[in-house]
């Protein structure tokens, strides 16, 4: 019996994709509608990355709707569109397009369903895209356990762990940047 091959995704394709999804292995991956706590934590951390940018005169932060096109890695990856972000340059020309390459800042905002140890695994596998990818910080926000863990790829299996009573950075990714992490849980 002959079987049918469908043909890849593209980044067209991702364009004309109306949830929030990323291209991998030449598939259109769309994901869950977020829940009230992941959300409004990846709210506050995007308006502060966002009015720290303004301050800085330097970048732009995201919500978790950016898309973020980048060559295809090994993992067959070829986009990222992180809860909250901060991408210092280059722009595209065309600003209704993604922007071409990673974050410099990734914030990942985990819902209850990403406990699990095949969620634990799949996040590692996006941590170590977003590092080959160029990526130089991420953020696992537990939402649960209302800690951040930082990681860095300069040094990937350390990450810097922030809880509640401390105040957060992502350097040296976003310079200068300090959030407090009660009130990203409040």
């Amino acid at each position: 019996m002959a079987s049918v091959q469908r043909a890849k995704a593209t980044l067209d394709d991702l364009y004309r994709t109306p949830e929030k999804a990323e291209l991998i292995g030449g598939k259109i991956v769309t994901f869950m509608a977020t829940r009230r706590k992941p959300n409004r934590v990846a709210f506050r951390i995007r308006r502060s990355l966002g009015d720290h940018a303004a301050q800085i005169l330097l970048g732009e932060a995201y919500t978790d709707d950016m898309g973020f096109a980048i060559p295809v890695l090994p993992s067959e990856r070829e986009s990222f569109s992180p809860d909250a972000s901060y991408h210092r340059r280059p722009f595209p020309k065309d600003a209704m397009r993604f922007v071409s390459g990673a974050p410099h800042f990734a914030v990942e905002v985990r819902s209850d369903n990403d406990y699990t140890p095949a969620a634990e695994l799949e996040m590692a596998e996006k941590r170590a895209d977003y590092f080959l990818a160029g990526t130089e910080v991420v953020w696992d926000v537990d939402t649960i356990a209302e800690s951040i863990y930082l990681y860095r790829a300069v040094d990937p299996e350390h990450p810097v762990t922030f809880h509640r009573g401390d105040t957060a950075n992502a350097e040296p990714a976003v310079p200068g940047w300090r959030i407090d992490v009660d009130w990203i849980f409040s």
